[in-house]
């Protein structure tokens, strides 16, 4: 959320399931609205969607980004906001969805790694990919250090999607993202320049 906010991405409110999120404190300090929908508030999952949705609904985004937002959403939720409902996964999907992915990845003794941004459903860490970006696995590297990498690029193509979508640029074509802007990359490389 810090990346977009930094990156000029306009952003309408920043709600959040936990009043201790840090992006609460940098949203405020930001001058941006803030709401707190804490899902523990709710008896189930849905009734927590639902209240998530009304208040998302009345800020009127074009895009709902999600930034560190770990709660699984329903599918009543996904399909409320299809196709414009966007997040960013530490790994190249669709290896790794889920929880710890850089010990994951680390384990499994992969040469690349890496984060992507992705179109949600209602199958976890899913979706249509918008944009990957890749990172070598270093031999001395621990789940850390990797983590570190990974944020960096995190940040670079996560402002990325959201402009494309903003300016009308992304299409979803039988199941995969297409971006309308000649010489747009859908995938960076760590050393390279966006």
């Amino acid at each position: 959320m810090r990346a977009l906010v930094e990156a000029g991405v306009p952003v309408a409110a920043v709600i959040a399931n936990r009043a201790d999120a840090p992006g609460v404190d940098f949203a405020r300090s930001h001058r941006l609205p803030v709401a707190v929908v804490a899902h523990t508030a709710y008896p189930t999952r849905e009734r927590f969607d639902e209240a998530l949705a009304a208040e998302i609904d009345r800020h009127a985004p074009r895009l709902v980004a999600l930034a560190g937002f770990m709660r699984i959403l329903t599918p009543a939720f996904t399909r409320r906001y299809e196709g414009r409902l966007l997040n960013i996964h530490p790994s190249l999907l669709p290896a790794f969805p889920g929880l710890h992915t850089h010990a994951r990845a680390l384990e499994a003794g992969v040469r690349i790694h890496g984060c992507t941004v992705h179109f949600v459903t209602a199958d976890l860490d899913h979706g249509p990919i918008v944009i990957q970006a890749a990172v070598p696995v270093q031999p001395d590297d621990d789940e850390d250090r990797l983590a570190a990498r990974v944020l960096a690029q995190e940040h670079r193509i996560y402002p990325q999607a959201v402009r494309w979508f903003l300016d009308g640029k992304l299409a979803i074509e039988r199941g995969a993202v297409r971006v309308r802007e000649p010489g747009a990359r859908q995938w960076l490389l760590a050393d390279q320049p966006a």
